[in-house]
């Protein structure tokens, strides 16, 4: 294994502290327990919203703490959920006395800490609302998960909902609107090799070059079946049916679109992913609104893409389009 680590144990604790280091106007991080808040929080009166999880998938969580998206984020181990004392002490500091909404993805650690958490934040006082996200198409239950699990639409809920919160919306509303977009996204990823996990310090599973893990989730778990390596066309569109069917997606529907790095594919091969995905909406009269290509939602150095489909509703572009001063997103500010 060859990784710019010091020691395996220390690997979150040191890169949080390169993270502060990197980016201190915008975000602070707490240690003892770790989290990572906004260094500049809102005003009484605005919703808090609270995201977290196994390291490892950066730039999310904490890469989306800031104006217009999240106001706390809650680091674990790699690939390892946080236990419920940083996410109380992150709830504590994303109170504003408006309630805090938890954005947790659908894998049972994350879900059972983040329950617990909510339970003795209420019992403090705080008003807690909470919603899981569940976009993947693949497979409903895996190594990690009680049904699907949630991968990379996790990021397009966290920025409409924080745009949400950030207008003023109340706890209820923000959670209603999230909700919603977690209902309306779908998303599928592959893989075209493994990751390694420090402590670890071998391949999270084997595939051989000439294969594809189609379906994986963002561990590297695995899939729904794996085939031959093909050319980025053909598993583009198996990714892109398996999400339009699900939905479904139909012809006069309006989405937005993200293509997502795993972490060790380039970008350049990204938009080749994006090239045809939109060749296939233009196919389906389906019109792409926004589109993101990059690394959001992160397996350590995977080398491998996800496709989200969010089909466009309400108020949900304008949301997306509000401004957001993030480390890892920002716009229109």
């Amino acid at each position: 294994m060859k990784k710019l680590v010091n020691d395996v144990h220390s690997v979150v604790k040191e890169s949080l502290e390169g993270f502060e280091a990197a980016h201190a106007e915008i975000i602070t991080v707490h240690y003892g327990p770790d989290y990572i808040t906004r260094t500049h929080p809102k005003e009484a009166g605005k919703v808090g919203l609270i995201s977290g999880g196994g390291s490892g998938h950066e730039p999310l969580h904490g890469g989306f703490v800031g104006f217009g998206m999240l106001d706390a984020a809650v680091p674990g181990a790699v690939f390892t959920s946080p236990t419920p004392d940083p996410i109380v002490e992150a709830t504590k500091a994303a109170d504003r006395g408006a309630g805090v909404l938890h954005i947790v993805k659908n894998y049972t650690g994350d879900v059972l800490n983040f329950e617990t958490a909510a339970e003795l934040c209420e019992m403090e006082g705080i008003e807690v609302a909470t919603v899981v996200t569940d976009d993947d198409v693949a497979v409903e239950d895996s190594l990690y998960t009680a049904g699907r699990r949630g991968v990379a639409g996790t990021f397009l809920v966290e920025k409409i909902a924080g745009a949400a919160a950030e207008r003023g919306d109340d706890l209820e509303t923000v959670r209603q609107i999230a909700q919603k977009v977690n209902d309306h996204t779908r998303s599928m990823g592959l893989a075209l090799g493994a990751c390694t996990v420090p402590h670890a310090g071998k391949p999270s599973f084997d595939l051989d070059e000439t294969e594809v893990e189609m379906g994986i989730g963002i561990h590297g778990e695995p899939g729904y079946r794996r085939i031959p390596m093909a050319p980025a066309d053909v598993l583009t569109e198996e990714m892109y049916e398996k999400i339009k069917t699900d939905l479904p997606f139909a012809s006069g529907d309006e989405v937005i679109v993200l293509v997502n790095g795993m972490g060790g594919t380039p970008v350049s091969e990204l938009y080749i992913v994006n090239r045809k995905v939109h060749e296939l909406l233009k196919r389906d009269g389906i019109t792409p609104v926004r589109t993101l290509v990059g690394n959001y939602v992160t397996s350590l150095e995977m080398p491998g893409c996800s496709i989200t489909l969010l089909k466009v509703h309400d108020d949900v572009v304008e949301l997306f389009d509000a401004p957001v001063n993030t480390v890892a997103y920002r716009k229109g500010m």
